[in-house]
């Protein structure tokens, strides 16, 4: 199958996907905790369910990488789905509005296209290898702003705050006095496709997983923007930290979460 129908094939199953959490949305939910602040709906395991099931059709022998079936972190060698049924599920049992389906398709390491639809915003995120990023159909692109003063930046928490703190506030105290303003809307799949159409300027986060991060990647990366980890070397699902942001962007946002303002520093 060309690259091109497997993802158009990819955003109707999400779509679909995403009828079903917009099915829900008004009703009671049945959420369970997998850590402290770790939860769990049972929206979010009908949802992978279906994924699962129908993905399985469209490639034959893919591998699958879900949030709540995995049982391992790591890429095979096969072509492997990376899914997350319902990104931002906390907000989705407050009734907050950022919430996602992310699906990728990676082979090797290397992705092959990635689909974020958010079902009650009615945004459907895609982009396929070489394809470029869209939007409901619009190609996107990343901003152009160049100078932190000018930027967006978002950010997010991991559910190890409780250890982590630390780590998150050091490199966050650096952001906020640095740029123009930062959000934190709790879906780090909504961020980076956020970042793909020039609503963010960069977004950076501790703790994410592959399902997290792997269709977003490859939005911001046809969208003309850079995905690295913190101190600018190459990122892959999974990897401790992530930075993301246009082109013009990434230089400064390595110093400040790496190293910190150098001016501030040298006072």
């Amino acid at each position: 199958m060309q690259i091109n129908t497997l993802l158009q094939e990819t955003v109707d199953i999400a779509q679909k996907a995403g009828q079903i959490i917009s099915s829900r949305w008004e009703k009671a939910r049945d959420i369970k905790k997998k850590g402290r602040i770790d939860l769990v709906t049972d929206t979010d395991l009908a949802v992978e369910a279906y994924l699962k099931k129908s993905l399985a059709g469209l490639v034959p022998n893919a591998d699958f990488l879900a949030e709540e079936s995995a049982s391992s972190l790591e890429l095979g060698a096969n072509k492997t789905w990376i899914i997350d049924p319902l990104d931002g599920t906390t907000n989705f049992a407050h009734h907050i509005p950022m919430v996602a389906v992310s699906i990728a398709l990676w082979e090797k390491n290397a992705p092959l296209l990635g689909v974020i639809h958010l079902p009650i915003l009615k945004e459907t995120f895609c982009a396929g290898h070489g394809l470029g990023a869209h939007l409901n159909g619009r190609r996107i692109q990343a901003t152009a702003t160049a100078e932190m003063e000018n930027a967006l930046v978002a950010t997010g928490f991991p559910y190890s705050i409780d250890r982590d703190v630390d780590e998150v506030l050091a490199p966050l105290r650096r952001v906020l006095t640095a740029a123009r303003g930062v959000r934190r809307p709790g879906s780090a799949a909504t961020d980076l496709a956020y970042l793909a159409c020039g609503r963010y300027d960069a977004f950076y986060e501790l703790g994410l997983k592959p399902w997290d991060t792997a269709a977003g990647l490859v939005l911001v990366r046809e969208a003309g923007g850079r995905v690295t980890r913190f101190d600018g070397s190459p990122y892959a699902p999974g990897d401790r930290d992530i930075l993301a942001t246009n082109k013009y962007m990434h230089p400064e946002m390595v110093r400040i979460l790496k190293t910190g303002d150098p001016e501030t520093k040298n006072n």
